[in-house]
């Protein structure tokens, strides 16, 4: 990591955006150099998302120039490129804090700023988020802007697109800027380009464009209907923006996004012009921008651990194991070697899910839709109903999106899609927006899902072999963020016997019935109690749907205590063991049961590690749990949120 001295006199005067405003124009240039040069020291020490924010330095610079924030309204799409933000908006002090407990978000947070009006971390939700602070201001009377700033590859979403139809057909003001970093929609930008864009985003040329309307209202319907488009042709051939036209936008660009000469003239005409409508900017950033390692990388430092800001080289520590991730891909790879229906769908996530080594194998048989979960999990239904065995490869907080998909396309027709959830449980440093907490209990309330979750690596392989053979129904496996535990691995996983759990220690006073993760907390535990002369069996049931019946039942009449064990939220594996004992009398006098599962409340980012034992699921609250039920002097420290 860097100890080199930053000299940054322009920022060092910039606390908030009122204070970046009371500097010149020609003052600009110099405060993004050192703004960026800032936000690549400081990830360097974190370790975060990096591209988009290189890309956006000086987009944000123009932004909060030419509007009146907070007052004007931004809203950062995903906001995984809001650092640059965050260090003109009073943060600059905490920024080495970003990702780490109890330090900033990795995304915008309302409770952080009110420079955040709006938190974000999902794609694709900002047009939809402004229009709404963009139809409050109407009817409040007042009159500040309301800025979205959304990405190209948030444009594959249909919800941007259900936001844009809805703000084209009311004249609500406001102003989209599309940063255009990946997708090159744009032709070439250039001076003619943005003396174009400038010029059209005028109040000379809106009031042109004004009179034109009022003279053609005075005719007939097609004369009048005839100059509309006319006006549209022109300036689509001028600009490209027909899409966007289309949909009811006013169109300007496209803009070189880094060009601050460019950029503030028409962030200028669009603060001053009286735009009867939304508007999109159109400007063309470049991901990286700046950084050479991150230009030259094929991600361009997307997301990246803390580096050496001089070469570029992260700081990534020797794995102990293989990552859950790139076991389930190798798992899956087996498979299809030998059954070509097997398939895979990722929703823009190839290689966080591990689908990009399996599309390195079977280029025609993998399939990345975008950012579209809704779009991702019908595609599925459809492959299956086609006699192929989709997996549909999503991140447990993705899946949440395409719920509605899950239930009416695939669980009512009892469609075998195979949802691999991976992300489940804690995340780390990406916080409350991307920890997988809610699968087990929005899958498990669905007629006919299996569920499984894998304790260890092979189980995973096994379980991902398991759901090949389900031909019948949908299927879910839900497996954790991180490195394995190390255990040895098959060559090729083997399918399990559906709904029957295992045993790997026999005990005669407490019980633990553990789904997935925790597994090795609670042989911990199991050792502690044991030293205290608790004897105590620990079980994995790797169904929570359909459950081991007989298991149950054995650890609940044959020990004291039953403690059931998720890194879940409340309504997921607890609750289908509290409803198969309660319907067999088992919770009537018999063992005293404790469920431990995620708090009721989000736990904010941080290590691993720190949020399991902060969620009351590490084995040191497993085993107060034990003996607070035995009526031991000790008791368990119930994780407490205010």
């Amino acid at each position: 990591m860097s100890k080199r001295k930053l000299e940054t006199p322009l920022l060092d005067k910039v606390a908030t955006p009122a204070d970046l405003r009371q500097l010149k124009p020609s003052e600009l240039r110099q405060l993004a150099d050192e703004l960026r040069a800032e936000l690549i020291d400081a990830v360097s020490v974190t370790g975060g998302h990096l591209g988009a924010g290189l890309g956006v330095v000086e987009l944000t610079v123009a932004i909060h120039y030419a509007f009146d924030t907070p007052d004007d309204i931004l809203i950062w799409d995903v906001s995984h490129q809001c650092y640059p933000h965050k260090i003109l908006t009073g943060r600059r002090d905490r920024i080495r804090t970003l990702r780490q407990g109890g330090g900033l978000s990795g995304f915008t947070s309302r409770k952080e700023s009110e420079y955040d009006p709006f938190g974000a971390a999902h794609s694709s939700t900002s047009i939809s988020a402004a229009l709404g602070f963009a139809v409050a201001r109407d009817l409040e009377g007042k009159d500040n802007n309301v800025i979205a700033v959304i990405g190209d590859g948030a444009m594959s979403a249909g919800m941007a697109y259900e936001a844009m139809n809805n703000a084209g057909a009311r004249n609500s003001r406001l102003v989209v800027i599309l940063n255009d970093n990946d997708m090159s929609i744009a032709p070439p930008v250039g001076a003619m380009s943005a003396y174009l864009s400038q010029l059209l985003s005028s109040r000379s040329f809106q009031s042109l464009r004004h009179l034109g309307k009022e003279v053609a209202s005075h005719f007939p319907r097609p004369i009048k209907t005839a100059a509309a488009r006319a006006d549209e042709f022109a300036r689509g051939m001028l600009t490209g923006g027909t899409l966007f036209e289309e949909m009811g936008f006013y169109y300007i660009g496209p803009v070189d996004g880094h060009n601050l000469d460019h950029l503030l003239p028409i962030l200028k005409n669009v603060r001053e012009s009286d735009f009867d409508g939304p508007v999109l900017i159109h400007a063309v950033t470049q991901k990286g921008k700046g950084y050479e390692p991150a230009e030259q990388a094929a991600d361009k430092y997307h997301g990246v651990a803390k580096f050496d800001v001089i070469t570029g080289k992260q700081s990534k520590g020797e794995p102990k194991a293989p990552s859950y991730t790139s076991v389930f891909a190798k798992a899956l790879i087996k498979e299809a070697e030998v059954d070509d229906k097997v398939v895979a769908v990722t929703a823009a996530m190839p290689s966080g899910t591990g689908l990009n080594t399996f599309g390195d194998h079977f280029p025609d048989r993998c399939f990345d839709v975008g950012i579209a979960e809704q779009h991702a999990v019908t595609f599925c239904g459809g492959l299956a109903c086609a006699g192929y065995k989709p997996f549909a490869t999503i991140y447990s907080t993705f899946l949440q999106r395409g719920y509605d998909q899950v239930v009416h396309d695939i669980a009512i027709q009892r469609l075998p899609v195979r949802f691999a959830i991976d992300r489940a449980g804690m995340v780390g440093a990406d916080g409350v927006t991307h920890q997988g907490s809610y699968d087990i209990a929005y899958l498990g309330c669905l007629p006919g899902f299996v569920l499984m979750a894998a304790a260890d690596e092979a189980e995973l392989m096994h379980m991902v072999a398991t759901q090949v053979a389900i031909d019948d129904r949908p299927s879910a496996l839900r497996y954790a963020r991180g490195e394995g535990i190390g255990v040895e691995l098959p060559e090729k996983g083997a399918p399990l016997e559906i709904g029957k759990g295992r045993v790997l220690r026999e005990g005669t006073k407490v019980a633990i019935f553990s789904y997935g993760s925790r597994l090795g907390d609670a042989l911990k535990a199991a050792e502690e109690l044991g030293a205290r002369g608790l004897s105590t069996t620990v079980a994995d049931a790797r169904f929570a749907k359909p459950l081991d019946h007989d298991l149950l039942r054995r650890l609940a009449s044959e020990h004291e205590v039953l403690i059931t064990l998720e890194e879940g939220a409340i309504g997921g594996f607890a609750s289908q063991c509290f409803e198969q004992l309660a319907r067999e009398g088992l919770l009537d006098g018999g063992a005293k049961v404790r469920p431990m599962y995620l708090p009721d409340f989000f736990v904010d980012h941080g290590k691993p590690a720190d949020q399991i034992v902060e969620a009351g699921l590490d084995s040191q609250h497993i085993v107060a749990t034990a003996l607070q039920a035995l009526g031991y002097n000790e008791v368990a420290s119930q994780p407490a949120r205010a």
